[in-house]
């Protein structure tokens, strides 16, 4: 669901832009109000995880791929306004650093994994868990949901921009000018994938990262279960809790994520230039080629570490080892920057806050 730029048209990348102001103004006032020093800085973590989860591809129907985003886990352990946070910075260290979704697309990428995914995660937990928490399963079962309705509808979303664009902006022959693909070629070609393989994986990945957190640190979950009561506050407290699990996590996520090269393709609406073209002579219609506005250069096409330093790996003729290397690189840089700009902006807020009698170590 990265969007790159040149499939929406800058119209429709300045509504979405501006969509989101009053999102980031909220999220950051109630973020600063109820998290303390020591839950932002885990937010620099949970951002990483959003980070590294977004590199693993995953084989989809059609031959494209895609990945989880780790918005509904940090919902689940922060509440929302910190999930849109965390996933709006990690999709602009990937947009800038990386070139993985565009600059001008930008608002677009976070309404979609940033606003939706996680307030709709957020949603459908409380209302599940609410029911379920009683069995030995409820959880589990809630948080899985959670994640594959999430993500479902954030594909429909970015499915329902594509499919906008040849109905909204044409050539003076009527020829469209963006993203090519229509309505009823966007959305079943997007959430169908999504609901299949793509929401599973998120639905799962958030349902046991959930759970491990939750035995492991459990005074750092302030998310709807802590809000609602119904996650076990005396368990929480007396029990010392550690985060080396969660950064053996992390680590561990680092040094997998070359298996993303292991996948092929890329994923629907995420094509450059050659993919687009080949995806308008599949779906049987050349003339829109030459229409389609998607071979213009992008920012990306500068960045020495565009493509997670793969640019890079193929011109210097790197095996597949080298590649890898280059990929557990770029997870590197990005887990560094998010936990450093996370932990400085945690010294900015106050040492204890409305949650600040759960102590991490």
């Amino acid at each position: 669901m990265h969007i790159p730029d040149n499939y929406l048209s800058p119209q429709t990348d300045a509504v979405m832009a501006v969509a989101m102001v009053p999102v980031w103004v909220h999220c950051i006032k109630k973020v600063r109000a109820t998290l303390d020093r020591e839950h932002m800085a885990f937010l620099g973590i949970c951002a990483a995880f959003s980070f590294l989860l977004m590199m693993f591809n995953v084989p989809l129907p059609g031959g494209t791929t895609g990945h989880a985003v780790g918005g509904s886990l940090i919902a689940l352990l922060l509440g929302p306004e910190a999930a849109a946070i965390a996933v709006s910075v990690a999709l602009a260290l990937q947009a800038l650093l990386f070139g993985d979704g565009g600059v001008l697309s930008f608002g677009a990428n976070c309404f979609n994994m940033a606003f939706v995914l996680p307030f709709v995660a957020a949603i459908v937990f409380r209302a599940l868990n609410g029911r379920l928490h009683d069995k030995s399963w409820g959880t589990s079962v809630s948080a899985i949901v959670s994640g594959w309705v999430g993500l479902c509808l954030a594909a429909l979303c970015a499915a329902i921009e594509f499919g906008i664009q040849p109905m909204l902006f044409t050539n003076a022959s009527g020829a469209p000018l963006y993203c090519p693909f229509p309505l009823s070629v966007a959305i079943p070609a997007m959430l169908i994938p999504h609901m299949l393989v793509a929401g599973v994986v998120e639905g799962v990945a958030t349902a046991a990262i959930y759970g491990f957190i939750k035995k492991t640190a459990p005074s750092v979950i302030v998310g709807p279960e802590a809000s609602d009561g119904m996650l076990n506050a005396e368990g929480a407290t007396a029990k010392k809790t550690s985060l080396v699990p969660t950064l053996i996590l992390v680590a561990v996520l680092v040094v997998a994520t070359p298996l993303g090269l292991l996948v092929t393709g890329d994923a629907w609406g995420e094509w450059d230039a050659e993919g687009a073209a080949t995806a308008v002579q599949e779906a049987g219609d050349d003339s829109l080629q030459a229409s389609v506005g998607l071979d213009t250069p992008t920012f990306a096409d500068s960045l020495p570490t565009g493509d997670y330093l793969q640019a890079y790996s193929e011109e210097q003729g790197f095996d597949f080892v080298g590649q890898a290397a280059m990929y557990i690189l770029s997870g590197v840089i990005g887990v560094a920057v998010l936990t450093i700009a996370f932990r400085l902006i945690s010294l900015t807020v106050k040492e204890s806050g409305a949650h600040g009698n759960s102590r991490a170590a």
